[in-house]
């Protein structure tokens, strides 16, 4: 895939990001003036040891944290500024977030779980579980529709999580340190699943992530280092 290709839509737009922390000893800059352009379709790929600003990247990105300066573009729409409101409404509707530690609701069933983003869109009930059905079966889980996470090994609790992100149909799915709590073998059977997953269905998706495996198959590497954002 070309890369920088004007006709390809755009999907995210970073401009002049800049996020910092206060500390004792003066002002630590954890990201500086951040431009980037991710398209439609895309797997990106964020790369680089823990504490670099990953995280902190994927957070300003889904408006679950603001920058300090700069902008991010979903699509046409300016996040930067918007109400807690309006960014609930956008990372429901246009965001999917699988995080590291899975953050399934331990008194929900599989298929609640994944049903409740799309209930919370007031999509109905059954409607809702008739969707997370169909994405449970499609990451191997539609014999554990009823079961709680407790009794899930850490791989399954991850395609549960998958599923849920893609319970609204986003464009734009958000993957921080996925594989992070996996053992290799179930680490490579979760970034396969991710990667055909935005493949088959042409979203955009950024993987943050300390594995260096993922490199060979992203469209874009991106590297944080001292504040900065590196193209490889």
């Amino acid at each position: 895939m070309s890369k920088g290709n004007s006709k390809r839509h755009i999907k995210l737009l970073l401009k002049n990001l800049c996020k910092y922390y206060q500390e004792a000893g003066g002002k630590i800059d954890i990201l500086d003036n951040i431009d980037a352009e991710f398209y439609q379709g895309e797997v990106v790929a964020l790369v680089g040891k823990s504490g670099t600003g990953k995280t902190t990247l994927l957070n300003l990105i889904s408006g679950i944290d603001n920058p300090d300066s700069g902008e991010v573009w979903i699509g046409e729409t300016l996040i930067t500024g918007l109400s807690e409101d309006q960014l609930t409404l956008i990372r429901r509707n246009q965001v999917g977030i699988v995080f590291q530690f899975f953050n399934l609701i331990p008194t929900l069933s599989v298929i609640e779980n994944v049903a409740l983003p799309s209930e919370l869109n007031r999509l109905g009930s059954n409607k809702s579980r008739l969707r997370a059905q169909q994405l449970l079966e499609r990451v191997n889980l539609g014999d554990r529709l009823n079961s709680y996470p407790d009794v899930l090994s850490g791989g399954e609790q991850q395609r549960v999580a998958i599923a849920r992100a893609l319970i609204n149909d986003p464009d734009l799915i958000l993957a921080d340190e996925p594989t992070g709590n996996l053992d290799d073998e179930t680490a490579k059977e979760i970034l396969d699943l991710l990667l055909s997953v935005a493949r088959e269905t042409g979203k955009t998706m950024i993987i943050a992530t300390h594995s260096l495996e993922i490199i060979n198959y992203a469209d874009q590497v991106y590297t944080i280092h001292n504040g900065k954002l590196f193209s490889e």
